[in-house]
């Protein structure tokens, strides 16, 4: 068996190159000795939780144990945060067929679009955002969050490398206007926000903002109460745009040739992006279908959308002068 390794009977996980074993070894805590004890505890306690439908495979359980570091009680929080959001935000994890036509409209735009070339073996996964490009009359934000979160289950599903090293991100605001922002209610952009820093067991790094508007302060004063400090530190704001002075941060070789980069054509990403998602198909199919939560079987209180989410209105009420 080549692509896999395994470890016993039971235990099958795909090898890490030596650089990622380090990596992991360094700053995830992972130990080969422990794998197998802590994946078996995971499993137990899952079957234990009656409210949570979980996937239970090695590669599926060790990609939460290495976001939460080890941790075997964030790891806890994270699988079941993970599976209530698919059942309490039916706006993100509900008909995600990646051949509707407004999932569709969203690849073919190339919002979101990972790197296919590694800064290197063992560094962050280099990801592109590019939110201005979207019509926000023709693709809303709920639109682009739940093709987002697709492509983030793939990431976590098959790239180790975004999975222990984490992720470096420019986010290109080059087109980005008031009603990109003004045209979401609240609710969806604090639900975005709670499933990327809550729910997945991703390792976000530095976000490069470039191309920044002149009204960025009004934009940041309206999404900062969602973001954690964690995330509000890691923000790099790059006043020039100048994309040569991006390269101190992100290579040229990572980056799109629109970018000045030797990566190729930005629309290879994108052709290569809607390949991909749509090879997802089935399992997007299988993942609504068999795996969430039933409130009504959680010990204690069910966790509800308000509760959770508790915020009403859209950014359209803000006073944004």
């Amino acid at each position: 068996m080549n692509d896999v390794i395994q470890l016993t009977v039971a235990m099958v996980i795909r090898p890490l190159s030596k650089e990622l074993q380090a990596k992991a070894a360094a700053e995830l805590n992972e130990d080969p000795k422990r794998i197998e004890g802590d994946l078996k505890y995971l499993r137990e306690w899952l079957s234990q939780q009656k409210h949570i439908r979980a996937r239970t495979d090695d590669q599926w359980l060790i990609t939460f144990l290495r976001g939460c570091k080890f941790s075997l009680e964030k790891t806890k929080e994270k699988l079941d945060m993970y599976y209530t959001m698919r059942t309490l935000v039916p706006e993100f994890f509900k008909d995600r067929d990646p051949f509707s036509p407004r999932i569709q409209q969203v690849l073919k735009t190339g919002i979101l679009l990972p790197s296919k070339v590694p800064i290197s073996p063992d560094s962050p996964k280099m990801t592109l955002f590019r939110n201005g490009i979207q019509d926000p009359l023709k693709v809303t934000n709920q639109d682009v969050f739940k093709t987002n979160l697709m492509i983030l289950d793939i990431l976590l599903m098959e790239d180790d490398q975004f999975v222990v090293c984490g992720m470096t991100g420019i986010q290109d605001m080059a087109g980005i206007t008031m009603t990109h922002v003004t045209s979401s209610p609240l609710s969806i952009m604090k639900k975005a926000f709670t499933c990327f820093q809550d729910a997945y067991p991703i390792r976000p790094k530095d976000m490069h903002l470039y191309n920044i508007p002149s009204f960025f302060e009004t934009i940041y004063a309206m999404i900062k109460p969602f973001m954690n400090e964690k995330m509000q530190k890691r923000l790099v704001v790059h006043p020039s745009a100048k994309i040569e002075e991006m390269y101190e941060f992100i290579p040229k070789r990572v980056l799109p040739s629109e970018y000045g980069g030797d990566a190729g054509p930005i629309q290879d990403l994108i052709d290569y992006w809607k390949k991909k998602v749509e090879s997802y198909s089935e399992w997007f199919k299988e993942d609504e279908k068999k795996y969430g939560t039933d409130e009504a079987l959680r010990p204690g209180k069910p966790k509800t959308t308000n509760e959770l989410f508790g915020i009403e209105g859209s950014f359209r009420k803000l006073n944004v002068d």
